[in-house]
């Protein structure tokens, strides 16, 4: 396994350097039935184990390359899982679904049983079909405590597409609901999960960990956004400048110093994972009302590029969607990124943007703490949970519908990017962003979760905003 610089290693994931805790504490297995390099929750899980001096097996599937800490860390075993085959694509829905249990099944259970024994197991739900009882009567035979991780309810994704009454959904919800209370301990994402897992299914023993931006989601400066400007105009020509050292938002003159064009369009970053969940049509209204008001009133509003990331299975829909609309200031792009130019991307826009819904209304979405750890104000679709982290006109704005969302657009962006009402608005978000980026990922693991594992953590759990 490759290894990286031991000092901006340790940087990254707050290094402790004391020659008493140099000895393994143990071993610990980080499950996740999905793809590795797009969990990023249980890589910080698995990274911040790394640094309490725990071995770890990180076991998933290998699709997209994994983040370069857990790769080159010496504590981490990247442990994969077979890929469900191809050939099963071919069969009726029904009968492939049942193969495709069956499958990860057994190549979850020798997986397992092939991999450094660990003292506690730490299992990522959803998906709980078939990974938690797999994992769980693993760890009844081999006395393994289990740690489950609820990021949301795996049978309110499957709704999305079965329906709330089809008997495969009420046959999730029985298998989450069971082997879920039988776990020794649990973590969740919100307090609203964790309320709604007391009251509704009798879990206890359930601590809520939020999501914190590790130290790679962070501002840059305009040198920086120059240089990651120029290098995606290969990708996004609409960031090409008319210049060899100039952008469409930056330029940098011959004495070498760098600044924002005076005429340069906004840009707004959305990332998705095109699925059910998140309605990407309510932006396409929204963008051809902004273009509506813009195209009468160029001198007020600017150009507004759009870049979201992100693969799923409904892009292809919502990009021919997208290639119908007749637009002239608004440009929609889409791009995937390496894992070391999303958080700059982040850090250089103007504005983000979230259109995750919650298939639940339990979870929170990542992308928005990674937004925010690039000092990044967001928009973010509204429901109930969503407050626990977006606070309204504090740290971000929300939206019910699309002709809200082109409400908060046109009033982000009116007067871009010389409105002095404008600025001051987002310095006083950008000072509160502040306030939530002190406090990073690995802080709060130390708090929340160390304690499930010993009694070293001398801050109370769950350390509020």
């Amino acid at each position: 396994m490759p290894t990286s610089d031991k000092t901006s290693r340790e940087v990254e994931q707050g290094g402790n350097n004391n020659p008493a805790e140099s000895t393994s504490r143990g071993c610990v297995s980080v499950v996740v039935v999905g793809d590795v390099g797009h969990s990023p929750r249980m890589a910080y899980h698995a990274l911040s184990f790394a640094q309490e001096n725990y071995d770890v097996n990180l076991v998933g599937y290998m699709g997209s390359r994994p983040q370069e800490e857990l790769l080159s860390h010496p504590k981490i075993s990247i442990v994969p899982l077979r890929k469900v085959p191809s050939c099963l694509n071919s069969l009726p829905n029904l009968i492939r679904f049942v193969f495709r249990v069956l499958w990860q099944a057994f190549s979850l259970w020798f997986t397992l049983l092939l991999s450094k024994r660990p003292q506690y197991l730490m299992l990522q739900n959803p998906p709980c079909v078939p990974a938690l009882p797999v994992c769980w009567l693993y760890c009844l035979i081999f006395r393994v405590r289990l740690i489950l991780d609820w990021h949301n309810y795996g049978y309110s994704i499957l709704a999305l597409t079965l329906g709330q009454r089809h008997p495969l959904v009420h046959v999730y919800k029985t298998i989450e609901k069971v082997f879920g209370r039988m776990a020794s301990a649990g973590l969740c994402v919100s307090r609203a999960m964790k309320d709604d897992l007391k009251r509704s299914w009798g879990v206890d023993h359930i601590t809520v960990h939020y999501d914190r931006p590790p130290l790679r989601f962070q501002p840059i400066s305009v040198e920086a956004k120059h240089d990651l400007f120029l290098k995606l105009s290969s990708q996004l020509p609409c960031f090409s400048g008319s210049a060899p050292d100039k952008t469409v938002f930056t330029e940098r003159f011959a004495d070498g110093r760098v600044s924002h064009s005076e005429d340069r369009p906004a840009l707004l970053v959305s990332s998705t994972s095109w699925t059910e969940d998140e309605d990407f049509s309510v932006l396409l209204r929204a963008l051809t009302a902004y273009e509506d008001r813009a195209s009468l009133k160029p001198e007020q509003y600017p150009r507004l590029i759009v870049v979201v990331t992100g693969k799923g299975p409904l892009k292809d829909y919502y990009l021919n969607l997208a290639r119908r609309c007749d637009w002239q200031t608004v440009q929609l792009e889409t791009v995937w990124l390496e894992p070391e130019d999303y958080p700059r991307l982040l850090a250089a826009a103007d504005v983000g943007l979230s259109l995750h819904t919650s298939s639940s209304g339990f979870d929170l979405p990542m992308k928005v703490v990674d937004m925010f750890g690039c000092g990044l104000p967001v928009i973010a679709q509204y429901y109930p949970t969503i407050e626990e982290l977006v606070k309204p006109n504090i740290n971000g704005v929300t939206f019910k519908n699309d002709e809200e969302l082109a409400d908060r657009l046109l009033s982000w962006f009116r007067g871009f990017p010389h409105s002095e009402s404008h600025q001051k608005r987002r310095a006083a978000m950008l000072e509160n962003i502040e306030h939530f980026r002190r406090l990073r990922w690995h802080e709060c693991w130390q708090c929340n979760v160390m304690p499930l594992f010993s009694d070293r953590c001398s801050l109370p759990p769950e350390r509020p905003e």
